[in-house]
């Protein structure tokens, strides 16, 4: 498969789902971040040009057959959520076609976002699952590995996975196996909040 642009990679295939790439822009700067390192992933270059619009997405999507993939999934070389209201309205596209929606996050996106309840939107859109990184054992861990731009970063992420949870969105808790996370106790702080748990 080709790049949905000349220039930008929006969309691209794995796993047999459907990933997009809406955003380059993050609020953590992880020590293991695959952009410090590489240009994209499976082959795709995922760096952007510039931001796609909701049109813009929506056209490359109206060109696929969506049936196919397992589900569509909001991650790529950034933060979803930092794009909230192009999300919600890409999801809530996708959810009318009855295709299955997933969000990859960092989990920032109360603090991202202040002034909204994006759990509420994300349901309401249709958002079927989420997946936040979890990342570390303890605060102290997490903003030595993942140095987020906003104070409190690891409190607010495992506060939004709770609130999706109660939402009714399914939820997994995810890390990256590198040496310093201590897996087990990342399990135990994922089933703990009622999550299920992943080892990327």
């Amino acid at each position: 498969m080709t790049e949905s642009t000349a220039k930008d990679t929006i969309y691209y295939e794995a796993h047999g789902n459907l990933y997009l790439n809406i955003t380059n822009k993050c609020s953590a700067s992880c020590v293991f971040c695959i952009r410090d390192f590489s240009d994209g992933v499976y082959g795709y270059n995922l760096r952007l040009s510039h931001e796609p619009t909701v049109d813009e997405i929506i056209s490359e999507l109206e060109t696929l057959d969506l049936s196919k993939y397992k589900e569509v999934v909001f991650t790529g070389f950034g933060e979803p959520t930092i794009r909230l209201d192009e999300m919600v309205e890409v999801t809530r596209w996708l959810t009318e076609r009855n295709v299955t929606v997933r969000l990859d996050t960092n989990g920032h996106a109360n603090l991202i976002n202040p002034d909204r309840d994006v759990v509420s939107e994300l349901k309401y859109a249709g958002m079927s699952a989420v997946s936040v990184s979890l990342n570390a054992e303890s605060e102290e861990l997490y903003n030595e590995l993942c140095r987020p731009i906003y104070d409190n970063s690891y409190q607010a992420m495992l506060d939004f996975t709770r609130e999706a949870l109660d939402a009714g969105i399914h939820i997994r808790m995810t890390v990256v196996g590198v040496p310093e996370i201590d897996i087990e106790k990342c399990e135990r702080i994922a089933h703990d909040i009622g999550a299920d748990f992943h080892v990327r």
